[in-house]
This record gives structure tokens, C-alpha cells and sequence, in this order.
């Protein structure tokens, strides 16, 4: 396995972002976010709830 520098390599993913675009990266960021707001809010809402006995 040959070391490549980290300019090679950050060149390389600046390519590869150019032809193929951010769509597929932005949709995963979004859908994580999304999904990680709801169960922080899930999380921090769980504990206000009253039980009546």
C-alpha cells in the first residue's frame, strides 16, 4: 500500500465531488440530522412525563 500525501488525496475527493455533486452527501446530512433531532427530542421529553397512580 503506497502512502499518498494529503493533497493528493484531498485533490482526489475535490474531483470526484465536481463530477458526481453534493446531492447524495447533503441527503444523509439532513436525514441524520433529522433523525438525531427527533430522538434528542424524544430523550429530553421522556422525562417530563407524568404518571399517575
Amino acid at each position: 500500500m503506497e502512502h499518498n500525501p494529503a493533497s493528493a488525496w484531498l485533490a482526489g475527493a475535490a474531483n470526484a465531488a465536481e463530477q458526481q455533486g453534493a446531492g447524495n452527501l447533503l441527503r444523509v446530512v439532513l436525514i441524520v440530522m433529522v433523525l438525531g433531532c427527533v430522538l434528542t427530542a424524544w430523550f429530553l421529553l421522556r422525562g417530563y412525563k407524568q404518571e399517575d397512580d
